[in-house]
């Protein structure tokens, strides 16, 4: 089994043996999450300030946009730090679980020591690059730039410090000794070996980026960790090139302005589930279909793409419909399994529902329009939910419903009018980007104002307790995707100097078929990477090097990115590999074996909308 650790707890011992550690690694703890929750309000802070000034009071804040880089790579590294810390970094555990508890324990030191092993070669570096970054001056600010790069090596630093709290705290002496050795063991061997790797070529990108990374990944190293020694190692051993140049490109991956999108609609979407929005939109969608054969099974489908739509992170929108539905569902004699097996399938089937969080990153690596990939987001994913309501229709056509009560007219109107701030969020966002009030990275402040207008006035519905932590969490899970874009594209780049891209263009490029072959063949590829990378670290890998390809074939950068986006859905959210199915199954409380029958009618359904989208271009252009 694949899964990706997503916890949101601090390490746990059964009993206390170190209370010294437990209690330094609490104080850190909590100074380090405040900051990355301040951090995360200030960002949202100066991006509504910048709309406001420039939209409402027609007098631009220069100074913003350079303040939000600083604020968000400074919030990347801290939530970096917190999800280390809370063991919330995407890893994959497949060969882990299948152990034994005492080799369990063997490799969870080995993943800590071999990711202290990475904080400490890139500590110098990075500390290095901050340095060199003083005789820079940033235009508006008029301060050194190295205000900014100085968050990569304090996160570098601090993640280490928690490395070692947590492998005192949860390793024996021996497991650590043993660890060490062999963590030093494999370094010291690919050291010696140095020499051997100057004349291997391109046997190099093998060795690195498939048997390092690999076998790095399948150990559980966090992924992020497991990219940044695959490109280290290429780097430091069979090239010339000096580290601090991995650092600035993890730099310009991870504090792009574009991706500042990512912490504010997760935010966003924790907002839509605190403030009771999206229960109010499946509340209503359940009062319409209540009589309908399987008419639960729609609201599913529907409020999924709604919540979608709104929060652009997958795991919110899972926990934000799954408590609403599954108990009312469950009443009315839907089995586990394919309650699970529908919620991951419409995890996959919304993938391109605006504001995607891929479909953000994809803009920021490959530069096609957001608006456009946005527009073009919409209907794929409709054509995708259609497919899922003929499998929901044939499985529940002979459905009981003779003791299922209409709701009245009067109720559903009442219900409508309760959900009608919710359902139209979806909307104003859209307007806003269309109207220029808001570019697409900005736009989900004015979401966030909405969200919290509408909880206090219309839903009487806002737990300040919650708002810290709900920062805290996003700042974590944002700082783990960030880190892994941040590797990925020091990764994607070694690629990129190696000639490996430049030749699987000509490899692409010169398949059988022309453009029809390479939709074929990258369909496949992405579902493979979706799979086992999921979709972020994916689309940043190889977004750069197989766009520009489509490009040349004569296939609409939009049209391509929808087939790739939701390839990659289908991945992700597939037994026995694809991470998003054990996270439905967590969400929903359900054992993975019980979804694993029913899903298959709904991957096919999924798999055949996805063929129909790859060759119907209109379905993803035709709204341009």
């Amino acid at each position: 089994m694949t899964v990706a650790h997503h916890g949101s707890h601090e390490p746990q011992d059964q009993v206390d043996a170190h209370p010294f550690l437990t209690k330094l690694d609490r104080t850190l703890g909590w100074m380090v999450e405040i900051p990355a929750a301040l951090l995360v309000l200030a960002d949202i802070v100066v991006l509504l300030a910048g709309v406001i000034f420039r939209f409402a009071l027609h007098h631009p804040l220069v100074w913003s946009d350079e303040l939000a880089s600083i604020l968000f790579i400074w919030m990347a590294m801290m939530g970096s730090v917190v999800a280390f810390r809370r063991g919330e970094h995407m890893r994959m555990t497949a060969l882990v679980s299948s152990l034994s508890a005492q080799r369990r324990a063997l490799l969870e030191a080995v993943a800590l020591v071999a990711s202290l092993a990475f904080l400490v070669l890139i500590a110098w570096p990075a500390l290095i690059n901050s340095i060199e970054e003083i005789d820079i001056t940033l235009p508006a600010l008029d301060i050194p730039n190295s205000w900014r790069a100085a968050a990569l090596p304090v996160g570098v630093l601090l993640m280490a410090l928690f490395a070692l709290i947590r492998l005192g705290r949860t390793s024996t002496p021996k497991q650590m000794i043993q660890a060490a050795a062999i963590v030093g063991a494999i370094i010291g061997a690919f050291w010696l070996a140095e020499p051997l790797f100057e004349d291997l070529g391109r046997i190099n990108l093998l060795i690195f980026f498939v048997g390092v990374v690999g076998a790095t990944v399948f150990l559980g190293i966090p992924i992020a960790f497991a990219f940044g020694l695959g490109t280290l190692s290429y780097l430091a051993l069979s090239t010339s090139t000096p580290l601090s140049v991995m650092i600035g490109r993890m730099n310009d991956g991870m504090s792009h302005l574009i991706l500042l999108a990512v912490p504010l609609f997760v935010f966003l979407g924790l907002l839509i589930e605190m403030t009771g929005m999206a229960k109010a939109m499946v509340e209503f969608l359940a009062s319409i279909l209540g009589r309908v054969k399987g008419g639960l099974s729609y609201v599913l489908i529907g409020a999924m793409y709604l919540v979608s739509g709104i929060s652009g992170s997958k795991a919110a929108d899972m926990a934000a419909v799954a408590p609403a539905l599954f108990p009312e569902m469950k009443k009315r004699g839907a089995s586990e399994g394919d309650l699970v097996a529908l919620l991951s399938a419409t995890g996959a089937q919304t993938e391109t529902v605006p504001p995607s969080l891929v479909l953000i990153t994809i803009g920021s690596v490959t530069g096609v329009s957001i608006a456009a990939l946005f527009t073009g987001g919409l209907l794929p994913a409709g054509v995708l939910g259609a497919m899922l309501c003929l499998v929901v229709w044939f499985r529940n056509r002979n459905e009981d419903i003779r003791g299922v009560k209409a709701t009245p007219l009067l109720r559903i109107i009442k219900l409508f009018l309760i959900a009608f701030p919710a359902l139209a969020l979806p909307f104003v966002i859209r307007a806003t980007v269309i109207e220029g009030v808001a570019t697409a990275t900005e736009v989900s402040t004015i979401g966030i104002v909405y969200a919290i207008v509408a909880g206090i006035v219309v839903y009487r519905q806002f737990d300040y307790k919650r708002l810290i932590p709900m920062l805290v969490s996003t700042a974590s899970l944002s700082g783990a995707i960030l880190l892994i874009i941040g590797t990925a594209t020091a990764m994607a780049w070694g690629l990129t100097q190696s000639g490996f891209s430049k030749w699987l263009a000509q490899l692409m490029a010169a398949l059988p078929g022309g453009a029809g072959m390479f939709m074929a063949v990258s369909l496949v590829i992405f579902v493979v990477l979706g799979s086992v990378l999921e979709g972020i670290p994916a689309i940043v890998l190889f977004g750069p090097l197989l766009f520009p390809i489509a490009k040349q074939l004569g296939i609409h950068e939009v049209h391509y990115a929808m087939v790739v986006v939701l390839s990659m859905g289908l991945g992700l959210f597939a037994p026995p590999v694809g991470v998003g199915y054990y996270a439905a199954c967590a969400i929903g409380n359900v054992s993975p074996d019980a979804g694993i029958k029913p899903i298959l009618a709904y991957l096919l359904a999924l798999f055949i909308g996805i063929v129909i989208v790859a060759c119907v271009p209109w379905i993803s252009i035709g709204f341009l």
